[in-house]
């Protein structure tokens, strides 16, 4: 059943609820075209690097929405990666909302690097996202389980990041040719020597990384899945197997593989999973950066069936 998005609206419990700030209301919602890109310019919270608030509401909202952030890749835009993905358009037939958050700077990369950005509530370019994201789902009344993150390059080690710092607000990450949590931390925004994949640590070392970014937080952490090239002459391939040994460290698995599978989704991939909480795929001879594979992202997401 699906019902048109005002009327999500009335059926929650609290018409007004208050996120880090900024009153949320069902009229707010209201005043959002459907079915177009629209740019939220209201107060949607703590935004201290003034990242692009731009979202996606189809116009029919399921009566459970789903939530994608879907995040762009350096000299990108929230509006490039809504027109070079199919997200928008899905969100018609299965009724999600989509985020698009758009960088700050003039380059269009994400601040994957600063101490702000890397812990939970200190804000940088991490805080302008969480405070969309929190927006939104009170505004729909989502929770953390129906809310997915999805990024490209720079939006992939913003996966990363966020995964790491916000782990309370998504259920799921999906990083197209990222790098691990922290690994770019430093005081300069590129960090040639993890880009390279010189920064190599013990999994224990990733993972309690990961764990000093939110300081006590013991509640679900976000599924990791993982993509990457093995021709990658950006973010060299090395990056992949670090994000491997984070992750599974971080949900206390083994680094080898529960399932290896050979061509998979597709030639030229191979699916390697550790446990059920993390996912890889490596492609080889791919570049920088693998395609966004959208319909298997929203099987992850449990939004299409498998």
């Amino acid at each position: 059943m699906k019902i048109s998005a005002v009327a999500v609206l009335t059926g929650l419990v609290a018409f007004a609820r208050t996120v880090l700030g900024a009153t949320v209301t069902a009229s707010a919602a209201a005043a959002v075209p459907t079915s177009t890109l629209t740019q939220i310019t209201t107060n949607f919270g703590s935004n201290p690097t003034g990242v692009g608030f731009w979202t996606y509401i189809p116009h029919t909202v399921a009566q459970t929405p789903s939530l994608i952030i879907a995040v762009h890749y350096c000299s990108g835009s929230a509006q490039a990666y809504y027109s070079g993905t199919t997200y928008a358009q899905l969100s018609e037939t299965y009724g999600f909302i989509v985020i698009y958050p758009n960088a700050p700077t003039a380059g269009g990369c994400w601040d994957v690097a600063s101490n702000a950005t890397l812990l939970h509530n200190a804000g940088g370019d991490s805080l302008g996202i969480a405070s969309m994201v929190r927006y939104t789902q009170a505004l729909y009344n989502i929770p953390q389980a129906r809310t997915f993150y999805t990024g490209t390059s720079s939006g992939a080690m913003m996966a990363n990041v966020f995964s790491g710092a916000y782990p309370d607000l998504i259920s799921v990450a999906v990083a197209y040719a990222g790098v691990p949590y922290a690994c770019f931390a430093g005081p300069t925004a590129w960090n040639t020597q993890c880009a390279d994949g010189d920064v190599i640590k013990t999994p224990q070392q990733w993972g309690d990384l990961v764990r000093s970014a939110y300081p006590g937080y013991t509640g679900p952490r976000p599924k990791m899945i993982l993509w990457h090239g093995t021709a990658d002459t950006t973010l060299y391939p090395p990056n992949f197997y670090e994000e491997i040994k984070q992750w599974t460290n971080v949900f206390n698995l083994s680094t080898t593989p529960t399932t290896t599978l050979v061509n998979t989704p597709a030639a030229p991939y191979n699916e390697t999973t550790y446990g059920t909480e993390v996912v890889g795929y490596l492609g080889a001879g791919v570049g920088h950066t693998p395609p966004v594979h959208e319909t298997l992202d929203l099987q992850y997401f449990g939004i299409m069936p498998w």
